[in-house]
């Protein structure tokens, strides 16, 4: 009787798990649930060695460092800066969202394209431009000198800030925009003919509906601020990223104290994601109307005086960037290809080189996972696929400092000597930060193409005689390679411009092209830096094309 009950139980234990991760759902095996739980463990573990890391650090140590008046002043610095960066977003973008949706601005989707474009410039270009224009030693500076005008400066806590916010206000523009695009014009009306004026009107009727979208984008600017490491290095700002980057290249005690300052970005990152997830489940009523081409409010003899804001928004984030840029370019002159920092065109192929791999290498980590969060609706899959996206919530420079204290410290103290030296600062291992980094991007546009694919084709192919292997082959894969090959352009392109992991991480002797850059900003040679810097600025360009697309259509 107590084997049968002890069976009973047992069967239904199993019966149990083969729900929690799906196995009984069609097209889902057990090796798939394994491929996908190894992913999920791989792109975790830098955190498991960050954590280890920090454990090894004597408890009154980590108290009197994190207490201390470097950490706070770090802390509060960084805080600052975010609600500084935030708050300034959001005063440019919504206003910027409006006048490209509601009203009748001349050339309308020319501006929402020419607002947008900032976003996918790297901001430590935008950094690296306005300091080569306005620094001490600056382009624009050295012009202005000799007429009396002076300059302010562009370090410090003010043009960190300028200069984050012109490369990241996109982010509020784009989500209050598609709040407003969806917006139940009828309320607007309804509003207008109780005699209410359109600044009245948007701030009882419009804002408090288009509020979480604002929210949204303002927490993705304060979370791309508190990682950002290049802006303010250039300017020159003590931020978490910054002194993380300093002390881990100090070696002994230094590294201890990068790994608290890493967990305490870590927290408050997190505070910022939750306040995120809060967020995005907000009700949406009032929308759900499609998308009206015809503007609300008319500027009448204001049309073209307001083009000045959505202009002088593009001459900051555009025209000026690349007119340094290009300036240098031209004023290097011959002497370009001479001196020990030459630019070479194997930085360029290096560069090509590793993006490429890291898209091919993200591309077989993101199949499984995203074919079975595609098919299956279980536990472990949601678990799987939420897994993949620390990596990206993961500030890139913490995660340097993770591999780093992983390949130098682990390895040689539980494997060997000559294994840490093959892994540290080798090429796998900045492939592999890059897949972390990046793998929700090739996971969310795979997991999309299979979600649209007709179970009933599979179904026709397995009742054809088709295993399920040979039926994936031949059914499955080709219909969701469109999905797959944009998630690798997209890994392609992010990983071409990725700073603080290149930095810590690439081998010694492979420069690339973000490399090379930040080395020959950091000894002042502006006009060596112009040229990958254009590439780098024409290559992020090309994520805009989707937005084309969408604007033209």
């Amino acid at each position: 009787m107590a084997t049968r009950e002890s069976s009973g139980g047992g069967s239904a234990l199993r019966t149990r798990l083969r729900g929690l991760a799906g196995l009984d759902e069609e097209g889902v095996s057990l090796s798939l649930v394994l491929l996908s739980a190894a992913v999920a463990a791989a792109v975790l573990s830098p955190l498991l060695w960050l954590v280890a890391r920090a454990t090894q650090v004597p408890v009154t140590d980590a108290v009197s460092l994190l207490t201390s008046q470097t950490a706070t002043g770090v802390l509060l610095n960084s805080l600052v800066l975010v609600a500084a960066v935030t708050g300034a977003s959001i005063l440019l973008g919504v206003p910027l969202a409006v006048l490209t949706v509601q009203t009748d601005l001349p050339f309308r989707r020319f501006w929402t394209v020419a607002i947008a474009v900032p976003l996918v410039v790297p901001s430590y270009i935008g950094a690296f431009a306005y300091v080569s224009a306005f620094g001490p030693s600056g382009a624009l500076a050295n012009v202005l000198a000799p007429l009396g005008v002076g300059v302010p400066t562009v370090y410090g806590l003010g043009g960190t800030a300028l200069v984050l916010t012109l490369f990241v206000y996109p982010y509020v523009f784009l989500t209050t925009r598609a709040s407003l695009l969806s917006f139940d014009e009828t309320q607007l009306e309804a509003a207008r003919t109780l005699n209410h004026s359109y600044p009245r009107a948007f701030r009882r009727v419009i804002l408090p509906q288009v509020a979480p979208a604002v929210t949204a984008g303002a927490l993705l600017v304060a979370l791309y601020t508190l990682s950002d490491f290049g802006t303010p290095a250039i300017m020159r700002y003590d931020v978490f990223t910054r002194v993380i980057y300093v002390e881990l290249n100090s070696f002994g005690v230094g590294r201890a104290n990068a790994t608290l300052l890493s967990l305490q970005l870590l927290t408050v990152t997190a505070v910022v994601l939750a306040l995120e997830s809060r967020v995005g489940g907000e009700d949406a009523s009032g929308y759900g109307t499609p998308a009206s081409s015809t503007p609300m409010v008319s500027l009448g003899r204001l049309r073209w005086v307001a083009t000045l804001l959505p202009a002088l928004v593009s001459v900051f984030t555009l025209v000026l960037p690349v007119g340094i840029l290009t300036m240098w370019l031209l004023r290097s002159g011959p002497g370009y290809a001479g001196g020990g920092l030459a630019f070479q065109p194997a930085f360029a192929m290096n560069s090509v080189y590793v993006a490429a791999l890291a898209a091919f290498v993200t591309l077989l980590f993101a199949l499984p996972v995203a074919y079975y969060a595609g098919r299956s609706g279980s536990l472990v899959a949601r678990i799987s696929e939420r897994a993949t996206y620390l990596g990206y919530a993961m500030p890139g420079v913490v995660l340097g400092l993770s591999l780093v204290f992983f390949s130098s410290n682990w390895l040689q103290q539980y494997v060997s000597v000559e294994a840490a030296q093959l892994v540290y600062q080798s090429l796998p291992l900045l492939v592999f930060a890059y897949v972390v980094r990046f793998l929700p991007q090739a996971v969310g546009s795979a997991r999309s193409s299979v979600l649209g694919i007709d179970r009933e084709l599979i179904g026709a192919a397995r009742v054809l005689g088709e295993p399920p292997r040979r039926a994936f082959q031949r059914v499955t894969l080709p219909l969701i390679a469109p999905g797959l090959l944009a998630g690798a352009a997209l890994v392609f392109l992010t990983t071409m411009k990725e700073l603080d992991t290149t930095l810590i991480l690439h081998p010694t002797g492979f420069t690339t092209l973000v490399t090379y850059i930040w080395r020959v900003q950091e000894a002042g040679y502006y006009g060596r830096a112009a040229l990958p810097a254009l590439v780098l600025v024409v290559l992020s360009g090309l994520s805009m094309v989707p937005l084309l697309r969408q604007e033209r259509s």
